[in-house]
C-alpha cells in the first residue's frame, strides 16, 4: 500500500515539475505565433530578424532589410516577437569597466653583480 501511494506521489510531483511548465511555455508560444500580424517585429529560431509583412494560416512573409528582401518563413518557426538579445552579449558597463582597470606591468629582472652570493650554513 505504501508503495502506491509513493508510486502516486512521484507522478503527481513529476507531473507539476517538468510537464504543466512544459505544456504552459508551448501553449504561450502558440499564442503568439497566432496573434502575429503585419508590421510586427520578429526575431526567428535562425536568427533572421525582420517585419512582417504578410501573414498566412501557416506562414508569414517578412521584409529583413531596407533593401526589400522578403524572406518566407512557416509560423512554427518564430521565435519571439521583436528583436532578441544574444546572451552570450555582455553590457557596455562592464566592458567600460574593464578597460579603465590598471593593466599590471611586469616588474624589471634584478641585476645581476659579478660578486657571488654569500653562502649560509
Amino acid at each position: 500500500m505504501e508503495t502506491i501511494v509513493m508510486l502516486v506521489l512521484m507522478l503527481g510531483i513529476f507531473y507539476f515539475i517538468l510537464i504543466r511548465p512544459e505544456n504552459k511555455r508551448k501553449k504561450k508560444a502558440e499564442e503568439m505565433r497566432n496573434s502575429l500580424k503585419k508590421g510586427d517585429k520578429i526575431t526567428s529560431i535562425g536568427g533572421i530578424v525582420g517585419s512582417i509583412v504578410q501573414v498566412t494560416d501557416k506562414t508569414i512573409i517578412i521584409e529583413t532589410s531596407e533593401d526589400r528582401v522578403r524572406v518566407e518563413l512557416t509560423k512554427w518557426a518564430v521565435s519571439t516577437t521583436g528583436v532578441q538579445d544574444s546572451p552570450d552579449e555582455k553590457p557596455e558597463k562592464k566592458k567600460k569597466a574593464a578597460a579603465e582597470e590598471p593593466v599590471n606591468e611586469i616588474p624589471a629582472p634584478e641585476e645581476k653583480t659579478d660578486e657571488p652570493e654569500e653562502k649560509k650554513d
